[in-house]
C-alpha cells in the first residue's frame, strides 16, 4: 500500500514539477540574475576581490585569535551566520547532486550550473541586503528576516509573503528528507561494501534516529547553537573534499581537457550520458543543471537569506559580500570539484543514465582512494548533509514564526516547538521515502519557494542598486544618511552603533 502510495505522488509531483521547473522559470532565474547584475554594474565580477577582502581572508587570518567582542544579543557573528547559510547550501547536492545532474543531463548540465551560478552571486548578493535591510527584531531582541519579510513590508504584497513562508516551510521538510535519505544511503552502502548487510532497512532505521536525535539537541539551541556547529565543521569539511578532489584529478590529469571538452561540448546537443542511449532533449540538459545549480547554491531561493539576516552586521551590504562567497564557494569551487572528478575517473560513454547517484558517488571515492576514500566519503558526506538539516530547521522555524507572529509571543512559541517537534520526526520518517522521489519533490518545492522570491527580487532592484550605492559611496567618503533598515527606529538604532566606526 505504501509503494502504490509513493507512486500516486511522484506522479503528481512529476506533473506540478514539469510546470515548476519548465522554461518560464528557468527564464526568470536568468532575466533576475541579468537584471540585478545590470543595475548593480556586475558587482559580482567589479567587487568579487573585495568580497574576499572582506569575507573570508579576514576569517581565516583571525582564526585562533582571541575573539575581542562577544557577539551582540539575538545575533551571531558574519562567520556565524555565514557558516549557517554555507551549511544549508554545502550538502548532498554538491556532491551526490551533481552526479545526478550528470547522469541525468549528461555533461553539459555542469555549464548550465555555472551560468546559474555566475549569475546567483548577484542574486545572492541581493538577497542579502533586502533581508538585513528588511529585518525585523523579535520579542527576544532575536533578528529575524528572509523573503517573507522584504516581500511583506518592501514589495508590500502580505498575500504573497504568506505564500513564500508556506513555500519555505515546505521546502525545509522537503531538505530535511533529501539529506536523512542521504545520510542513510551513505552510511548503508558503507556498511555493506565492509561487512555486508543482511537487512538494509534496520541499519536505515538505526541511523535516522541518531540523526534525528542529535539534530534535535542542536536545533532546540536556536541560530546561535547552529552558528557554532556549522562555523566549526563547514571549514574543515569543505577543506578535507576539496583536498581528496584536487588529489583525484591530479590523479586522471591526462582526463582534464576532455572533461572541459565533454562540459562545454554537451551543453548544447542532445546527448546526456551513455552517448546519448537514453538521449535527452536541449531542453532538459538546461533544466538538470539549472535545476541542481539552484539546489546546490540556494540563489533565487531566497533560504540562505533567513541566516545570514541574524547576522551581528549592521551594514546589509558587507553581509550581500558574503554572499557572493558563498555561492561562488559552493558552486564554482565545491561542485566544479566533483563535476571535474566524476568525469575524470569514470568513462562516461559506458554509463546508462539509470545508475544510482548515491552509490556512484561512493564508487568514486572507493575508486581513487580504495577503503580509505569509502571511510573518509562515509564520514564528510553525512556530515555536510546534517548541517544542512541544521540550517533548514532554521529557515522553517523562521517561516513558522513568520506565519504565526499574529497569534501573541505564547501561541507564536508553542507553534514554533511544534514545528522543531515534528521537524525531528520527519527527519526519522524520511529514511522511508526512495532517493529518486525525495530529490524530485524538493526540486519542485525548492521552485515554489524561488517564485515568490525572485518577482520580489524583480520589483526591489532599483532598491538594491541604491543601498549598494550608498553604501560605498560613504567609503569613498561622501557623506550621506546610511541605508541600514526600512524602519526609522532600527535605521536610528544601527546607525548610532557604527557612527564612531570606520566603515570597512
Amino acid at each position: 500500500m505504501l509503494d502504490r502510495f509513493l507512486e500516486a505522488v511522484g506522479r503528481v509531483n512529476g506533473a506540478i514539477n514539469s510546470v515548476v521547473w519548465g522554461w518560464p522559470m528557468i527564464i526568470l532565474i536568468l532575466m533576475t540574475g541579468l537584471l540585478l547584475s545590470v543595475r548593480t554594474r556586475f558587482l559580482q565580477v567589479r567587487r568579487f576581490k573585495e568580497s574576499l577582502g572582506t569575507t573570508i581572508l579576514p576569517t581565516v587570518k583571525g582564526l585562533g585569535k582571541k575573539q575581542k567582542k562577544k557577539t551582540a544579543e539575538g545575533s551571531v557573528s558574519q562567520f556565524e551566520a555565514f557558516s549557517a547559510a554555507i551549511s544549508g547550501t554545502v550538502g548532498t547536492g554538491n556532491i551526490v547532486g551533481v552526479i545526478s545532474a550528470i547522469l541525468t543531463g549528461g555533461p553539459g548540465a555542469v555549464l548550465w550550473m555555472w551560468i546559474s551560478a555566475f549569475f546567483g552571486m548577484v542574486t545572492n548578493y541581493s538577497e542579502n541586503v533586502l533581508g538585513l535591510y528588511f529585518r525585523k527584531k523579535n520579542h527576544n531582541g532575536e533578528l529575524s528576516g528572509g523573503p517573507f519579510y522584504y516581500i511583506a513590508y518592501g514589495l508590500k504584497w502580505r498575500w504573497l509573503a504568506y505564500v513564500a513562508a508556506v513555500f519555505c516551510l515546505l521546502a525545509s521538510v522537503g531538505m530535511s528528507g533529501v539529506q536523512t535519505n542521504k545520510i542513510t544511503g551513505t552510511v548503508t552502502e558503507a556498511l555493506d561494501k565492509a561487512v555486508g548487510l543482511e537487512d538494509p532497512g534496520v541499519i536505515k532505521l538505526i541511523v535516522g534516529a541518531v540523526v534525528a536525535a542529535a539534530a534535535g539537541v542542536i536545533i532546540i539551541g536556536g541560530i546561535k547553537r547552529i552558528g557554532r556547529v556549522a562555523s566549526m565543521l563547514v571549514p574543515f569539511m569543505s577543506l578535507v573534499f576539496i583536498t581528496l578532489s584536487l588529489i583525484a584529478i591530479g590523479m586522471h590529469i591526462q582526463n582534464v581537457p576532455g572533461a572541459f571538452g565533454m562540459i562545454f561540448s554537451k551543453a548544447f546537443t542532445f546527448e546526456a550520458a551513455g552517448g546519448g542511449v537514453l538521449g535527452y532533449t536541449f531542453a532538459t540538459v538546461i533544466r538538470k543543471g539549472m535545476a541542481r545549480g539552484v539546489f546546490s547554491n540556494e540563489a533565487g531561493l531566497g533560504s540562505s537569506v533567513i541566516a545570514h539576516s541574524a547576522s551581528e552586521t549592521k551594514e546589509p551590504v558587507k553581509q550581500g559580500l558574503w554572499g557572493v562567497f558563498e555561492v561562488f564557494l559552493d558552486t564554482f569551487v565545491i561542485c566544479t570539484m566533483t563535476s571535474l572528478t566524476f568525469l575524470t575517473t569514470f568513462d562516461i560513454s559506458s554509463l546508462t543514465g539509470k545508475e544510482d547517484d548515491a552509490a556512484m558517488a561512493i564508487e568514486m571515492f572507493e575508486t581513487n582512494f580504495g577503503s580509505f576514500g569509502v571511510i573518509v566519503y562515509s564520514i564528510i558526506m553525512p556530515l555536510f548533509a546534517f548541517t544542512s538539516i541544521l540550517a533548514w530547521s532554521y529557515y522553517g522555524e523562521k517561516a513558522v514564526e513568520f506565519l504565526f507572529r499574529k497569534v501573541g509571543v505564547k501561541g507564536r512559541e508553542a507553534t514554533v516547538k511544534v514545528f522543531k517537534a515534528g521537524y525531528i520526526v520527519l527527519i526519522l520518517l524520511s529514511t522511508f521515502i526512495t532517493g529518486d522521489l525525495i530529490w524530485e519533490i524538493d526540486d519542485t518545492f525548492n521552485g515554489l519557494m524561488a517564485l515568490p522570491n525572485l518577482i520580489c527580487l524583480i520589483a526591489l532592484s532599483g532598491l538594491v542598486a541604491r543601498i549598494t550605492k550608498n553604501y560605498f559611496d560613504r567609503r569613498r567618503g561622501i557623506k550621506a544618511p546610511p541605508m541600514l533598515s526600512a524602519y526609522p527606529d532600527l535605521n536610528e538604532e544601527f546607525a548610532a552603533e557604527i557612527e564612531n566606526a570606520p566603515v570597512n
